[in-house]
């Protein structure tokens, strides 16, 4: 499946799961989830396949996690926050997503008890640095990390150029429009460097 295809239909389970929850009723964990715009990139850069454990670590509202269950086989939702974690358990039973596995812990101690992982998405970069180390042990196949602060940038790419495992950034700024009398306005988010990597 192409890195197109798969993210297509990654975000078309989102949609389905999304519009049928009370999410959008509900208060979300500190942070928010990862914007549309970001979200679409992040996959297709991702390129999940069918048969793949995946790994969505700092996961949050789980926005990538049910994104990912569309097209990957397993997805561990891994976050040491314990709303996060409630949130996403709860919005895979509401969608009846049974290939979400929800984990309270950090990511460093989920990955030192795991032996087997095709790709991650790496939403939070607490313990990067090490977490990088253990995706390297893990021989995974590709890593795509959001990073707002430039200095998560910096040990990313220092990390992932230490295993030979990296591959680009991009630099995403998006803006949306508003309404501004009989007009439309640009109002930009919040910029995003998208990192991916993997041991190929």
């Amino acid at each position: 499946m192409s890195g197109g295809r798969a993210s297509h239909e990654c975000i078309q389970r989102y949609k389905e799961v999304f519009l049928s929850s009370d999410a959008n009723r509900r208060i979300s964990p500190a942070g928010g989830p990862t914007k549309d715009e970001i979200l679409a990139i992040s996959l297709f850069k991702l390129d999940p396949m069918a048969d793949d454990v995946c790994a969505d670590l700092g996961c949050g509202t789980g926005k990538v996690s049910l994104a990912l269950s569309g097209c990957a086989r397993i997805v561990y939702a891994v976050d040491r926050r314990r709303e996060a974690y409630e949130w996403t358990k709860h919005e895979a039973e509401a969608g009846g997503i049974s290939n979400i596995i929800a984990h309270h812990t950090d990511a460093v101690s989920f990955l030192s008890g795991i032996f087997h992982l095709d790709c991650a998405f790496i939403g939070g970069t607490r313990d990067l640095s090490e977490i990088i180390t253990h995706l390297h042990r893990l021989a995974i196949r590709r890593v795509v990390i959001n990073a707002v602060l430039l200095s998560s940038v910096n040990t990313a790419l220092e990390t992932l150029k230490q295993y030979d495992m990296f591959d680009e950034i991009v630099h995403v700024q998006v803006s949306r429009s508003h309404s501004i009398g009989d007009g439309l306005m640009l109002r930009p988010i919040d910029p995003v460097f998208i990192i991916t990597g993997g041991c190929f």
